[in-house]
């Protein structure tokens, strides 16, 4: 490591919270009604939107209403950009004559961008046309972001109200989330990295001549905007196969650092959101501080594992130095190891590197932020994954000390317990069962392309990057088959649904119940004393839940590495 690359590290994670902090406190003003002054602007858009789509905007739901409503939603988005995916040869924007992708991969890719993993089976650039990724993935990037936001923004308002049972509009929340944040910042933005160099064009591949008389197709599209909200939204899912590491996709270290910072801004700045509806800075300071301490451990760990090199290759071939396979040398080692800190712990899963060829410990702490899926998290569904473990920890604190549980001044009862329970074991589910189907069955382990232990962290990343929304890749794993594209699939919906649901029936019941004042006897959760054991929690359960995978994987790969053997 360098001097240079920790302070590289350091100013940008300053950065980012320097940013998040005051947009937070917007984002708190857009769904309290506040007025801003660019009312003039939104409100009529707004009202239009209201219009066209038919709703009462000053209906307010419960919870059922509610998620019925976001449930219906993203089953017709996803229904529609299915039926594109599959139609795109026949449809137009499609200079390059890309055919429709089968039946699997389509459903693949519709339960991937609908859920905001953006995983990709696929190459973008020779298998979806302009019209796929306008009309269908850029179109997701907006909405399933809006639907994280929401999600959050709702479950707070069960979480804060005194004796209630709304929860609020859906409609009203999703048109806001999309005029007053997405909007407005992914167009700045995209404006932003088309005066960077990133191309924003409908015409087709561009064929050249190069310097040793033959002829190279260049691919481009309208790039820019999806790059926009690909960062914003914590999507990931990129315009080109490489993604970030692309030169069309983040051409140099400014940019690099740019998308670093759109990554992870809203979800830091929705710490802030939850602070100001709970009216505690104390909370936003504490889980600023926590967080921030796990996502540098995190990051100074692949750092430091990547800066150190390979071993083997140190013995064997004399090669010195940091391992630089798989990275891009305009971003050098130390932003390389952040943006994969970043977009592992932010769950955002664009990549500027392979992490395939990450060494061991590297790999496993993008493995590791995926599993415990809350150092900040997903845009929305991250913060909702913070506050499923706080419930815990507030219900084991209330039992270890003797305390009736409460939180934020709503008493915590066996109903929102079992329903907390039952959205955090659904992870390790979703995860740890499809991997052990993968590696004993023949369809499984026939796309694996690396031997031994790597071999099995490719499928366990897999799984748990489809798990977390996250959408990166070992990219050692053929997942473009019948087999992968299916269970991918069906782990990115339960992972995404099944935790959201049970959360908004704790929202549901917590609505309902009046909010208490704060006495001596209040178990008091916004301080650090109390941030170490929500730490030390999710800690001892991540390890209790997935460190026999990492031990067949990472962890045996690491200490064969520095043992000097090679993989069999």
């Amino acid at each position: 490591m360098t001097v240079q690359g920790v302070a590289a590290i350091l100013i940008t994670v300053a950065l980012i919270f320097i940013l998040a902090i005051p947009l937070g406190g917007y984002i708190y003003r857009v769904f309290v009604g506040q007025h801003s002054k660019l009312e003039f602007i939104f409100g009529p858009m707004d009202r239009l939107m209201y219009r066209v789509i038919g709703v009462n905007p000053t209906v307010e739901m419960d919870w059922k209403a509610y998620i019925r409503s976001l449930l219906l939603v993203n089953f017709v988005m996803a229904l529609f950009v299915y039926l594109i995916f599959r139609l795109q040869g026949i449809l137009p924007l499609n200079p390059d004559r890309i055919r429709g992708m089968s039946w699997d991969l389509a459903f693949n890719t519709a339960a991937s961008f609908i859920t905001n993993t953006n995983w990709q089976s696929y190459a973008g650039e020779q298998a979806m046309s302009y019209l796929g990724q306008m009309a269908a993935i850029t179109y997701l990037q907006f909405t399933s972001a809006a639907t994280g936001v929401v999600a959050v923004i709702a479950f707070l308002r069960g979480l804060t109200a005194h004796r209630g049972t709304s929860l609020g509009n859906f409609w009203v929340d999703f048109v806001r989330v999309h005029t007053r944040i997405l909007l407005p910042l992914a167009f700045v933005f995209a404006l932003v990295l088309v005066g960077l160099g990133l191309p924003e064009t409908l015409q087709g591949a561009q064929v050249v001549h190069t310097l040793s008389g033959g002829t190279q197709t260049i691919a481009r599209g309208p790039v820019a905007s999806l790059e926009a909200i690909k960062q914003l939204g914590t999507n990931g899912g990129g315009y080109f196969n490489a993604n970030s590491a692309h030169p069309f996709e983040n051409p140099g270290p400014f940019t690099n650092m740019l998308e670093i910072l759109a990554m992870a801004l809203i979800s830091a700045a929705l710490i802030t959101t939850f602070s100001r509806f709970i009216k505690s800075r104390a909370h936003a300071v504490m889980l600023y501080g926590l967080l921030t301490v796990m996502l540098l451990v995190g990051t100074f760990t692949v750092y430091g594992a990547e800066a150190a090199g390979n071993p083997i290759l140190h013995h064997l071939l004399g090669i010195a130095g940091p391992n630089m396979e798989g990275k891009e040398v305009r971003f050098g080692t130390s932003m390389s190891s952040l943006f994969t800190a970043v977009t592992t712990a932010f769950t955002t899963g664009a990549v500027n590197n392979m992490h395939d060829s990450l060494t061991p410990l590297g790999g496993m702490v993008s493995l590791i932020f995926m599993m415990f899926n809350m150092v900040f998290g997903g845009i929305g569904v991250g913060l909702l994954n913070i506050l499923m473990f706080l419930i815990i920890t507030v219900f084991l604190s209330g039992l270890m000390v003797g305390r009736t549980p409460e939180i934020f001044g709503k008493k915590i009862e066996s109903r929102e317990i079992k329903l907390a329970t039952a959205a955090m074991l659904v992870h390790p589910f979703v995860i740890l069962v499809p991997t052990a189907i993968a590696v004993v069955t023949k369809v499984g382990t026939s796309s694996m392309l690396n031997p031994g232990l790597h071999g099995f962290s490719e499928v366990l990343y897999a799984f748990t990057s489809a798990a977390a929304n996250n959408g990166s890749a070992f990219a050692g794993l053929n997942a473009n088959t019948v087999f992968y594209n299916v269970t991918l699939g069906i782990v990115m919906l339960l992972g995404r649904y099944v935790s959201m649901i049970a959360m908004f029936a704790m929202a549901g019941s917590l609505v309902k119940k009046a909010v208490i004042p704060e006495t001596q006897g209040t178990l008091k959760t916004g301080t650090f004393s109390f941030g170490v054991v929500f730490v030390a929690v999710v800690v001892i359960v991540g390890a209790l839940t997935f460190f026999p995978a990492l031990a067949i994987g990472p962890i045996g790969e690491q200490l064969q590495m520095l043992s000097g053997q090679l993989a069999h």
